[in-house]
């Protein structure tokens, strides 16, 4: 039973990592869910502090990440209109598009970073606001995308590298 457990702990950090990449996939509390299964429910311990620390960053992380878009679509000087159409056009590329039977390039990968960043920009132009500031909140919108993207990313790798070396470890 605890062989099934450890699969299922790798394929939590695998489809983790996927939705850190993948809009509306949870990534972050699922690769911490595989540190969380490995605790309760096999002969692998991490301490409290561990798992609170975890906890914690999954948490926040997850918080975050709706926010730094907002940031960076901001920080470059982009408008609410900015914000709404990065939000938009994420859920084109991601959701729309697939659905269509569009899928441009591996897993519409294209579509997850070019949707905010045509989004933004199409928001912007649509508020009446000129070309100069429509591309820097374009920008700015996949910026805070990217950012966001690669903290949940570098998080879900930290976890799956523990949670790995943890099972192997098991097995010596």
């Amino acid at each position: 039973m605890e062989y099934l457990i450890y699969l299922l702990a790798v394929v939590f950090i695998i489809v983790g990592i996927i939705g850190d990449v993948v809009p509306g996939l949870p990534g972050v509390p699922i690769s911490y869910a595989a540190m969380i299964l490995l605790h309760f429910f096999t002969d692998i311990t991490y301490s409290n502090e561990a798992l609170i620390i975890y906890g914690i960053l999954c948490a926040v992380i997850t918080i975050i990440d709706y926010f730094v878009p907002i940031w960076g679509t901001k920080k470059f000087g982009g408008t609410k209109a900015g914000v709404r159409g990065s939000t938009i056009g994420l859920i084109v590329g991601v959701v729309v598009l697939p659905v269509l039977g569009i899928v441009i390039g591996p897993f519409g990968l294209v579509g997850i970073l070019a949707g905010p960043f045509v989004g933004a920009y199409i928001g912007e132009k649509m508020s009446g606001v000129d070309d100069q500031l429509a591309w820097r909140s374009a920008i700015g919108s996949f910026v805070g995308f990217v950012a966001g993207t690669l903290l949940k990313v570098v998080y879900s790798l930290v976890v799956g590298f523990v949670v790995i070396k943890d099972i192997i470890t098991s097995f010596l």
